[in-house]
C-alpha cells in the first residue's frame, strides 16, 4: 500500500493506494479512513483500489470552501480528473455513500458502477435514523455492530493522542456537514433520478444508524439498481462481513464488465 499527501483544489488529501486492476475509489463514512483495513486489501486483490480521507477528515486538510456535502461532490468529480481517472467503480459507505450519490447525481461521465452501502443522503418518512450526535461513545460503537463481541473487542483498544485527535476532528467535520439536517440533503432524492450507471445498494439487516427501510428507498429512485441485504449484519458491514460484502461487490462489477 502506499501512501501520500496529495493536492487537489487548494487542499492537501491523505490517499491511500494499491493493487492492480480497473480503478475503485472508496469514499469512507464519519469514523474516516485511518488505516488500510482488510476489506481494503480484499478489494486490492482485484481493483487499483483509492482511498483518500475527505478534506476535513484525518489527515487531510479542512478547506475554506468546504461547507456542505455538495462542496465534496465536486471536489471528487475534480479528483478524478486530476489523476485521469475512467471507467470508476465509486463505492461509498455511509457518509461516504451520500458523497458518491451526490457525485452520480451531478456526472457519470468518468464512472462505470456505483455501490451504495448503508448510504446517508435521504430521508424516509416515519423512519428515523439513529442519531450518532447523540449517542455516547460506547453507544455509537455498539450501534454499529450487530455482533457486540466485535464492539466488545473495539471498546477495549486504545487510542493513542494523535488518534484521539483524529477522532475529534471527524466528529467535527461530519457535524458540519449532516448536522442539520441529520444526515440528508432534502434535495438529493429528487434528482437520484440521473444516476445513469449499473448501481448497487448494499444494507445489513440489523442497521440501527440508517435502518434497512433506506435500501429499498435508494433502490426504488435510482433507475435499475440493485437491493442487497446482508444478514446478521449492522452498519459496517465491510468490518462485520467483509466476505459478504466484497463477495457482492466484486461479482456485480464483474458482472457489469470491470
Amino acid at each position: 500500500m502506499q501512501e501520500a499527501l496529495q493536492t487537489f483544489d487548494r487542499c492537501r488529501v491523505r490517499l491511500m493506494r494499491a493493487g492492480k486492476g480497473p480503478p475503485l475509489l472508496y469514499l469512507h463514512g464519519a469514523r474516516g479512513a485511518s488505516a488500510w483495513l482488510p476489506f481494503m486489501e480484499r478489494l486490492a486483490q482485484r481493483f487499483d483500489v483509492i482511498v483518500p480521507e475527505h478534506p476535513g477528515f484525518g489527515g487531510s486538510d479542512t478547506p475554506d470552501w468546504l461547507d456542505n456535502v455538495g462542496d465534496l461532490a465536486y471536489f471528487y468529480l475534480d479528483v478524478l480528473g486530476e489523476l485521469g481517472l475512467d471507467g470508476v467503480h465509486l463505492v461509498g459507505s455511509s457518509l461516504g455513500g451520500w458523497i458518491a450519490a451526490e457525485i452520480a447525481v451531478r456526472s457519470s461521465a468518468r464512472l462505470k458502477s456505483l455501490v451504495l452501502s448503508a448510504a446517508a443522503g435521504i430521508h424516509v418518512k416515519g423512519v428515523s435514523k439513529g442519531d450518532i450526535f447523540l449517542w455516547s461513545p460506547e453507544q455509537s460503537v455498539r450501534n454499529v455492530f450487530h455482533d457486540q463481541k466485535l464492539a466488545d473487542a473495539a471498546l477495549k483498544q486504545t487510542l493513542s493522542e494523535a488518534e484521539q485527535m483524529a477522532d475529534m476532528k471527524n466528529r467535527l467535520a461530519t457535524a458540519k456537514l449532516a448536522w442539520q439536517p441529520r444526515l440528508y440533503n432534502p434535495h438529493l432524492a429528487k434528482w437520484l433520478h440521473r444516476i445513469d450507471v449499473p448501481t448497487l445498494i448494499l444494507w445489513g439487516d440489523d442497521d440501527k444508524v440508517i435502518p434497512p427501510a433506506y435500501g429499498p428507498a435508494f433502490a426504488k429512485l435510482i433507475p435499475g439498481a440493485r437491493l442487497e441485504v446482508i444478514g446478521g449484519c449492522g452498519h459496517v458491514p465491510q468490518l462485520e462481513c467483509t466476505d459478504q460484502w466484497v463477495g457482492k461487490i466484486t461479482a456485480f462489477i464483474e458482472e457489469v464488465g470491470a
